[in-house]
């Protein structure tokens, strides 16, 4: 009994002890300090309120405002508000914003590879490009490119197939197109130019007024849902497709370099997912917008035309040429184009027997 009570009595004096001692200080790191806010700048190459691409990227900031919880602040501005719109690489590339957005085949003249990054004459659609992109190499590629020049790009929005564009006569054979007066930037024009044309290049603003005075024979812009807010069913009648010249045209997102090594790996995570889901909602977008506008159209009097199988082939066979005479003179642009190309024959085997063949049976 004398032993219990010992035991019983040394408890009660180390728990007495226990209460008297000061409580243990607190693990410095679990110390709660405010979260770093940061507060960027993007540019884009789009006017003020362009639907779906402007008003993509004005969403795109939002999301990842209410994401972040605010840690993330990004400030939009349209082409030509705070920098001229083809200026956008060059201000993210220095620093001077950290983000930007519009489409990669704008930099062909300081990087010809970057083409194949948006979209390329018979190219692939998007569905083939989102592939490509995020499970074909084509995204790492991408950002190999753009290392020089301290850019980290992401894909973020698709036009879908684009329309073959507006013509004051019909083309019934690839002769029409010689002596022709187009609008078509890029590999496309270099490729009409092989047809006989004469590729022009022109600031969407000026399109309609141009293709209105004759100034131009013929114009691509968009598709039906821009095409009809720019009012160019009113100055030519012919309305063609498909878009070979732009089948799939990928947006892009650039970031600085410096500037996205400084953000924590949430916070990176949140626009990579953001970027993906704008990707995403931009493609849905002009998809469903474009069934109403060609309904529009048509109820207007213009006359949708496909081109003609024997334009296209000869159009695709000159494409070819002139992708070997580009890859011919710069070696970044041979090393995409191979890339390109060795997943594109892959994807249209695949496409012939899955979305090609599922389209011909709802033909019928």
């Amino acid at each position: 009994m004398k032993k219990i009570l010992a035991v019983f009595i040394t408890a009660l004096l180390l728990s007495a002890c226990g209460k008297n001692e000061p409580p243990l200080p607190k693990d410095a790191s679990a110390a709660e300090t405010p979260a770093k806010v940061y507060n960027w700048k993007m540019v884009t190459t789009w006017p003020p309120n362009f639907p779906i691409f402007q008003t993509g990227v004005e969403q795109f900031a939002k999301d990842i405002k209410t994401m972040s919880n605010g840690r993330l602040n990004i400030k939009v501005y349209a082409g030509g508000e705070l920098v001229p719109p083809l200026q956008t690489f060059d201000a993210v590339s220095s620093g001077t914003v950290q983000m930007g957005h519009g489409g990669a085949y704008y930099w062909a003249g300081k990087i010809p590879a970057a083409q194949f990054f948006t979209s390329v004459p018979f190219g692939m659609n998007a569905q083939g490009m989102n592939s490509w992109m995020y499970y074909g190499g084509g995204l790492d590629l991408w950002r190999e490119t753009y290392a020089p020049h301290g850019l980290v790009p992401f894909p973020m929005g698709n036009t879908g197939v684009q329309m073959g564009g507006w013509f004051n006569k019909k083309i019934n054979t690839v002769d029409d197109l010689k002596g022709l007066k187009m609008r078509l930037p890029g590999l496309g024009g270099k490729v009409l130019a092989k047809a006989g044309g004469n590729p022009v290049l022109m600031a969407g603003g000026e399109i309609y007024t141009a293709l209105e005075r004759g100034v131009i024979d013929a114009t691509e812009w968009v598709g039906p849902f821009h095409d009809e807010r720019l009012g160019l069913y009113r100055a030519a009648k012919y309305y063609y497709y498909p878009g070979w010249h732009e089948p799939g045209s990928v947006m892009e997102l650039i970031v600085n370099k410096k500037a996205w090594d400084s953000l924590p790996n949430d916070l990176k995570m949140i626009v990579e997912k953001a970027a993906d889901s704008t990707n995403v909602r931009m493609l849905a977008e002009f998809e469903a917008k474009n069934l109403d506008a060609l309904e529009d159209l048509k109820a207007k009097g213009v006359e949708v035309l496909k081109f003609p199988t024997a334009v296209t082939d000869e159009l695709k066979k000159l494409a070819q040429t002139v992708f070997e005479e580009e890859a011919a003179k710069d070696p970044g642009f041979n090393k995409v184009y191979g890339a390109f190309k060795a997943f594109q024959e892959k994807n249209t085997q695949w496409n012939a027997i899955s979305e090609s063949a599922y389209a011909e049976v709802l033909k019928k």
